[in-house]
């Protein structure tokens, strides 16, 4: 009888540990993700949740460990290639042109990804189809955000990296959140999230982030005490 090889998870998390401004934000994280996965980083502010997202996105390297996608590490040049193709990243700073469309906003990253098609089903299904046709400095902060959720379905990579991606969402938005989520994770997607706010998601890892010791004070934050 054969034996089956184990599963090679799509990304794992080997040891790794990762800093900020000369700071240890993290150390030896480890964590499983397969195809369907999710994994939650919560946390107080400053704690690295967004240095973690960027570490995975390839903003910056780990300081120790590894990331492994597919088995490779991510960090080497020709794996990284390949590996960026497959990521969907979401930030808190929503690159939206406000001096053209809704929908133009949305195909744009359609088009670079050589799809058509799928942005105005995707801005009907974040509340925004009525206002396809309207110029994107009209929307509010909640709908700049579910302008966002939209472009991630029409460019449809397998891994998202979302930071707090519930900011600005009303009810209703938080809960067409955790749809998309749902139905992406269904389809064999990857979701990674960082929030300090509730998101209902099932059978998701969750990684708490300890709050950062603040760093020792210097002889110039000393000048700078005015009861010094």
């Amino acid at each position: 009888m054969s034996l089956r090889k184990p599963q090679v998870p799509r990304l794992l998390l080997n040891n790794v540990s990762c800093m900020r401004n000369a700071q240890q934000i993290l150390r030896n994280v480890n964590a499983t993700i397969h195809d369907g996965g999710s994994l939650v980083l919560t946390g107080t502010n400053g704690s690295g949740k967004t240095t973690f997202l960027r570490m995975l996105a390839g903003f910056s390297k780990p300081s120790a460990g590894e990331v492994l996608w597919n088995g490779h590490d991510i960090t080497k040049s020709g794996i990284f290639h390949q590996y960026k193709l497959q990521l969907n990243w979401l930030s808190l700073k929503d690159a939206i042109k406000s001096n053209i469309t809704v929908l133009d906003n949305v195909q744009w990253f359609e088009v670079l990804e050589g799809k058509q098609g799928k942005s105005l089903p995707a801005l009907e299904l974040m509340g925004l189809g009525r206002l396809a046709k309207e110029k994107a400095k009209m929307l509010s902060m909640g709908q700049r955000k579910r302008l966002q959720l939209a472009r991630l379905l029409a460019i449809d990579r397998q891994i998202w990296l979302l930071d707090e991606p519930s900011v600005a969402l009303d009810d209703d938005g938080v809960k067409l959140l955790e749809y998309i989520i749902a139905e992406h994770r269904k389809k064999g997607g990857i979701v990674i999230l960082a929030t300090h706010l509730p998101i209902e998601i099932d059978d998701a890892m969750v990684l708490r982030l300890p709050p950062r010791f603040p760093r020792r004070m210097t002889f110039v934050d000393m000048l700078d005490r005015r009861d010094f």
